[in-house]
């Protein structure tokens, strides 16, 4: 029995303020500190990240923190994004991770890393003597114009820095961690600070200023303050909360109405988690509505088999799913570990049983899968193109924002194996870990091979007889009345209560097991969109096959700003095996493959370079190679029609993108960013299924010259609604003159400029599209540098 001890627990909104009518809780989750993990591949990946933790130099990831408060640097600055613009943005997700670790697992050195970034952090928040903390760059400045009421906000963009708020956001949330999961009172105290300087900060802006610069994306600092209003019990928090609550994305949700399509999707999803947070402190059952809304649009109706969500960062159109077979940035990590956050707290408010079922789906498949087994490299996007890869993070040079999440998402793996009610004992996951119920004086271990093995055994250490109802989850993927449960031995009837739970109701005593069996069988899912396009699943695990290890250019990412995308050559999909048969005939295609546990055969294949049958293994234990999770479907009669309609549509795309040497994507962040947007008067949009930015002013990115073979620049336009005229620059010069009469009569329309031979050999072309005569730039949706034509 394991000796009682004193636990954080994550705050509780039913505690926030007296005689305010909080949502009501139907469960509590326990504390990290309760919960440790056995032998399992969850346990193998914390323990890498334990590793990658300490292998981060803290005072690199200190060093924007200390320059920007004017102190002495101990360290250079680490490189790629964190000496881009987002400096910093790391060093608070490091405090998140360092807090989840340290719950998790109670590691001295863990716990000696956290207390230094706390205590340089606390000697930058005095340095700067008005409690703010952060890395931005030149950061007093623009804090100074917004507190002025001077606001230059654009998507990505606040006054000419990338997304400020977003980072600060990751101070702010790191620094709660510290406080609620490892217990840290400065750190309370040094958030406290922090949000009273974010009060000075807005405290005389117009509602309409607040709403403008909330534009610009700024993470989840509703939900933050929400925290701190619920920690301090001061309303006034709660007020800023409400300031850093974006309309614009809140109210088509209150009417149910969905209006994501296009919109950068991690810049949207924090914000509901501060609607619920918000919702559940002062009981606004509507933001609680609206945030379910959500959940259910992206969960079911925008996401794929692994759990994750947008194409390029974006939530694509909910019927056409194209983007993900095509494209090589599949779902985004950090999407899907705020959907695991928002899945957490809406299964808080209403014990609905689907909010687990997804829960499990996207730990096994996307976020256990996201982390390499050997290195502790951690994945940005997954791509569901068949026959592409991942790439995985390096500790010293990859500091993306999916480092930042995925380094918190491998450290609170024991945060929802179990929940509790006042006599309730809820089993939600089958993750081998122990449990010490401290209310109950229980112990409870959980020993299983799963997934290997469908089954897992619950054993009991009390200190005195102890009566609960033990819970414990049905999963969705198991066959009805196909579940067996045995006490010590003994098959008991099943009792599965309307919640979806198998409810046990007794006293329980030393010694007491209990095993549940759970057979799996095969699941074959369609692409959401309907399209013939197949993912297969056995139990909650998402299979997939390798295909080959050839050009995984980029593998293991270096600090370049595009590292984390695959850029190896992209396998043409009419090379892809085909699934030859009925779509409702597949899973007879499918055969175990004896000796080797959760190891299939998928037989019926049609490709001219692969084998007509193919391995099947779980996605989250496929890494550095090229595979396919989404297979392509045909008749015996469809097979030839099928390829020739792949290789019509590709043809053009893969001439292109041969001669393509650089390439932009207007109007979204990511690729912009990587550029180095830089802009007046710009705004952007989503139109006919494409991303775009246009310009009353102007704006302009940094292109790579490779090898300086650039011999043209390649743009195109959305079909124009009005005239507009415009100046092509390249280095300041200009290099072509367009003037568009707004009747161009197609959806998209394409134009190829040469380059001048005196500006060829720079290894870096700065281009600018500058609107003139009174007009508008065109609607431009895709620049690229091409080495030909």
């Amino acid at each position: 029995m394991k000796t009682t001890r004193i636990y954080i627990l994550f705050l509780s909104f039913a505690c926030a303020f007296t005689g305010t009518a909080q949502t009501k809780k139907k469960i509590d989750y326990f504390d990290l500190h309760a919960v440790r993990l056995l032998d399992s591949p969850f346990k193998h990946a914390q323990d890498l990240d334990k590793v990658y933790l300490l292998e981060l130099n803290a005072d690199r990831l200190l060093a924007p923190f200390l320059r920007e408060a004017g102190l002495p640097q101990k360290a250079e600055s680490y490189t790629n994004w964190e000496n881009t613009g987002l400096d910093g943005h790391i060093g608070g997700h490091y405090l998140s991770a360092l807090s989840l670790m340290y719950a998790s697992t109670d590691d001295k050195e863990i716990g000696e890393r956290l207390n230094y970034m706390l205590s340089e952090l606390k000697r930058c928040q005095e340095a700067n003597g008005n409690g703010y903390i952060g890395g931005v760059p030149d950061g007093k400045k623009i804090w100074e114009e917004i507190a002025n009421g001077n606001i230059r906000a654009a998507g990505f963009s606040l006054n000419d820095k990338w997304v400020p708020l977003y980072n600060i956001h990751k101070t702010y949330a790191g620094l709660r961690d510290a406080y609620l999961y490892a217990g840290r009172q400065d750190a309370k105290e040094m958030l406290i600070k922090m949000s009273d300087w974010a009060i000075r900060l807005v405290e005389n802006l117009s509602d309409t200023q607040m709403q403008d610069m909330l534009r610009s994306e700024h993470g989840g600092l509703n939900e933050v303050f929400a925290d701190v209003a619920a920690i301090t019990g001061d309303k006034k928090y709660l007020k800023l909360a409400h300031l850093f609550s974006h309309q614009f994305v809140l109210e088509p949700l209150l009417s149910h109405e969905d209006k994501l399509t296009g919109m950068h999707a991690n810049t949207q999803i924090p914000k509901v988690l501060g609607f619920k947070r918000i919702a559940d402190i002062e009981g606004n059952e509507s933001w609680s509505d609206a945030s379910r809304f959500f959940w259910e649009t992206v969960v079911e109706h925008r996401s794929v088999c692994i759990g994750g969500n947008s194409v390029r960062e974006h939530f694509h159109p909910t019927n056409d799913f194209s983007g993900m077979v095509k494209e090589i940035e599949g779902p985004e990590t950090c999407n899907t570990y705020n959907m695991l956050r928002l899945s957490k707290m809406l299964y808080q408010t209403s014990l609905d049983k689907k909010y687990m079922d997804y829960y499990e789906r996207a730990l096994y498949n996307h976020i256990l899968s996201t982390q390499n087994p050997e290195t502790g490299g951690l994945v940005y996007f997954t791509q569901m193109r068949p026959g592409h890869y991942r790439v995985y993070s390096q500790p010293q040079t990859s500091m993306w924002c999916c480092v930042g999440s995925g380094i918190e998402n491998h450290a609170k793996y024991g945060e929802m194996i179990y929940a509790h009610g006042v006599d309730e004992l809820y089993v939600n996951l089958f993750i081998p870990s122990t449990l010490y119920w401290e209310d109950k004086k229980v112990e409870v271990t959980q020993n299983n091979s799963f997934p290997d093995q469908a089954s897992t055994e619950l054993s009991f250490n009390t200190e005195r007889p102890t009566k609960f109802t033990l819970k414990i989850r049905y999963p969705s993927w198991v066959e009805a009345n196909n579940v067996e449960v045995f006490i010590n031995g003994k098959g008991i009837r099943i009792n599965q209560t309307d919640d979806g739970y198998i409810s046990i109701d007794r006293k329980w005593v030393m010694g007491d097991k209990v095993v549940i069996q759970m057979p799996m069988h095969i699941v074959v899912e369609q692409l959401p969109d309907q399209t013939n396009y197949y993912s297969i699943l056995y139990g909650p695990l998402v299979l997939a096959a390798k295909t080959e290890k050839d050009d995984l250019a980029g593998l293991f990412a270096d600090d370049s700003r595009g590292g984390h995308i695959a850029h190896g050559k992209k396998i043409p999909l009419r090379d892809m095996p085909i699934i030859v048969s009925d779509p409702d005939k597949i899973s007879s295609c499918i055969q175990p493959v004896t000796g080797k546990p959760l190891t299939f055969t998928l037989s019926n294949l049609y490709s001219h370079k692969y084998p007509n049958e193919m391995e099947l293994i779980p996605f989250f234990r496929l890494h550095e190679s090229r595979y396919i999770i989404y297979w392509p479907q045909a008749t015996t009669e469809d097979v030839a029609k099928l390829q020739e309609r792949i290789m019509i549509e590709e043809k053009e795309n893969e001439r292109l993108d041969k001669i393509t040497l650089d390439k932009i994507t207007c109007g979204e962040q990511q690729p912009e960013s990587d550029h180095f947007i830089q802009s007046d008067k710009s705004r952007t949009g989503f139109d006919e299924g494409v991303h775009w930015r246009d310009a009353q002013g102007w704006f302009g990115y940094q292109l790579k010259n490779v090898n300086n073979d650039a011999k043209y620049v390649f743009l195109k336009y959305l079909d124009l609604q009005e005239p507009s005229a415009f100046d092509i620059l390249l280095n300041d010069s200009i290099i072509a003159s367009v003037t568009l009469d707004g009747t161009g009569g197609e959806e998209t329309f394409s134009q190829v400029i040469e380059i001048p031979s005196s500006l060829s050999d720079s290894d870096k072309l700065s281009i600018k599209i500058q609107a003139k005569d009174d007009r508008k730039t065109a609607k431009i949706v895709e620049i690229r540098l091409l080495s030909k034509k």
